[in-house]
């Protein structure tokens, strides 16, 4: 069976992190969003992938190759990013009859996949995947009637049910015929939900399948809730590393070829440490903590509840909570991150120039790759820095802070 892979955005709301990397890239447990989607798939039966790439796709190219885990891969480009369908037709020359098509930026369970092509080959129907949630405005809610999608409401102000389109389909290459005839929305762009509801509209069924594991990352600090989920997994402690007398670890913890966790080190898990990285010595990292390849966190250094990704050093008198830390940060001494409001409330982040709340009352920073602070800098909850910020001595780091940018 054959999945089509929509990985061409750029993810604009996923800023600072995607300046440097498309958004299927970004790291939860140690391994890209689009890696851990590709093993569920595996799973399930799928054994070729078509990934529709575009923006900095040589990352996504040269990570997957022509073969992943036993999964055939092959590319289509689209250059410009007009929506879902215009996705799908920019693939259609590499289509089989049956495919799945689903989003490169949301990981969905094996069991699920499973069930969706299940409900779609064994009605001779097509399907797709719905999923209920607390805010159903905030996404397109599914209309069922007499066990078939009736309609497709695209973020309805009231809406009439929970249950939202979750971005997974079972399509045959008839879809391809609506695609085709589909018009741009009034976003300007060619969406498959326009095109399936034009199949819709001619009768085509499609069965509705309730999936239960589905982690849409949608914003940067969506990426510490599906890094939790996927800690949560991790089974049993595997070192690989090295581990001095003295240090402590509790819990599951993965430790990586090459890395020495110092004396007096304090780990609790599930957390995952990655490969050549220097641990300590008397540092305390805390559950749902990834740290990723060649890291030094250092002594009297606390981690919490964060991504911390390769090459990033916090090696002295640091603290780091619900934080997102972008590749080859360097931070001075006695830099501090701060993760919770004084009085307690809901963080408010900047996004795209306006101030949107988040659901979390913890919330350290969102830190772009290559950022350098001097000796007791400190950053406010909730701050989005941008890549190659040079922020200096005892300055303070609060709301957004645009990439190369010098902060006094």
């Amino acid at each position: 069976m054959q999945a089509v892979i929509l990985a061409a955005g750029e993810g604009t709301r996923m800023r600072p992190l995607t300046y440097t990397r498309p958004k299927v890239m970004l790291p939860v447990a140690n391994r890209p969003i689009l890696e851990h989607l590709m093993e569920e798939l595996a799973k399930a039966g799928i054994d070729e992938a078509v990934l529709v790439v575009g923006y900095r796709d040589e990352t996504i190219r040269n990570h997957f190759g022509q073969e992943w885990n036993g999964v055939k891969i092959k590319y289509a480009t689209q250059r410009k990013q007009l929506g879902t369908a215009d996705a799908l037709k920019s693939a259609s020359h590499l289509l089989e009859n049956e495919f799945l098509m689903l989003n490169g930026d949301a990981i969905v369970g094996s069991h699920d996949i499973r069930e969706i092509l299940n409900a779609g080959t064994e009605e001779g129907y097509m399907a797709l995947a719905v999923r209920e949630v607390p805010n159903p405005q905030d996404f397109g809610v599914i209309v069922v009637e007499s066990g078939y999608v009736r309609k497709i409401l695209e973020k309805p102000e009231s809406p009439p049910s929970n249950l939202i389109n979750a971005g997974v389909y079972f399509f045959t290459k008839d879809i391809l015929r609506y695609v085709e005839a589909t018009k741009p929305s009034v976003r300007g762009e060619y969406e498959v939900t326009d095109s399936i509801t034009m199949a819709i509209a001619e009768g085509v069924k499609f069965v509705p399948v309730k999936i239960k594991e589905w982690l849409d990352v949608g914003y940067p600090w969506d990426l510490l809730r599906a890094n939790e989920y996927l800690l949560s997994r991790l089974g049993e402690s595997r070192i690989e590393g090295e581990v001095e007398e003295g240090a402590v670890i509790k819990g599951p913890v993965i430790v990586g070829e090459g890395t020495v966790v110092r004396s007096g080190s304090y780990i609790i898990g599930p957390t995952i440490i990655g490969k050549n990285c220097t641990i300590g010595p008397n540092c305390f990292i805390r559950p749902h903590t990834a740290i990723a390849d060649n890291c030094h966190i250092g002594a009297a250094v606390e981690i919490k509840n964060s991504i911390i990704m390769s090459g990033a050093k916090i090696p002295h008198l640091n603290y780091v909570g619900d934080s997102v830390i972008g590749e080859n940060c360097n931070f001075g001494a006695g830099t501090k991150i701060a993760n919770l409001r004084l009085d307690r409330k809901e963080i408010y982040v900047s996004v795209k120039g306006k101030k949107i709340p988040i659901g979390r009352k913890k919330l350290g920073a969102i830190v772009g790759d290559n950022v350098q602070t001097g000796i007791n800098a400190s950053i406010n909850v909730g701050a989005m820095i941008g890549n190659n910020v040079f922020i200096a001595p005892n300055a303070l780091v609060d709301g957004y802070v645009e990439p190369n940018s010098k902060v006094f």
